[in-house]
C-alpha cells in the first residue's frame, strides 16, 4: 500500500515540541557564551573605570549600587557558572564520560541546577 503524501507543507508548531534536558542546555550552553562575549567590553570597562582615577572608581561604585548594574551581574555571574558547568559536561561527554542516556540527562539537570544555584548564591553577596 502507497503512503499518501500530503498536499500541502506540513508546519511543525513550535510551542507544542517538548525539548529534551539535553538540549535545553546545549542550546543554553550557546547563548550563554554569546552573552559573555557581548560582557567582555562591559568588564574592560568597569576595569579602566576602577583603575584609571579615584574619581573615575567612585563612579563606578555609584553604577554598581544601582538595580540594573545589579541585576546584569547576577546574570552574568549566571551565565558564566552555567557556561562553565555545561561546558565540562560537553568535554567530559566527548571523552565517553556520561554519554549513556541517564548519565547524560543526569548531568544536564546538574549543570542548569547548579547555575542557578550559584547565581542564586552569588545574589546573597550582590545584595
Amino acid at each position: 500500500m502507497k503512503r499518501r503524501v500530503p498536499a500541502r507543507p506540513v508546519f511543525f508548531k513550535l510551542t507544542q515540541i517538548q525539548m529534551p534536558v539535553g538540549a535545553i542546555t546545549s542550546i543554553m550552553h550557546r547563548v550563554t557564551g554569546v552573552v559573555l562575549a557581548i560582557a567582555i567590553p562591559f568588564c574592560f570597562y568597569a576595569l579602566h573605570l576602577s583603575l584609571a582615577s579615584k574619581e573615575s572608581y567612585e563612579h563606578l561604585t555609584k553604577m554598581a549600587n544601582t538595580g540594573l548594574f545589579k541585576i546584569a551581574l547576577i546574570a552574568f555571574i549566571w551565565a558564566l557558572s552555567h557556561h562553565l558547568l555545561a561546558g565540562v559536561r560537553h568535554l567530559l561527554m566527548d571523552i565517553g564520560i556520561g554519554s549513556h542516556l541517564a548519565d547524560a540527562r543526569r548531568s544536564a539537570w546538574s549543570a542548569n541546577v547548579g547555575g542557578v544555584a550559584m547565581a542564586l548564591l552569588a545574589t546573597g553577596v550582590v545584595l
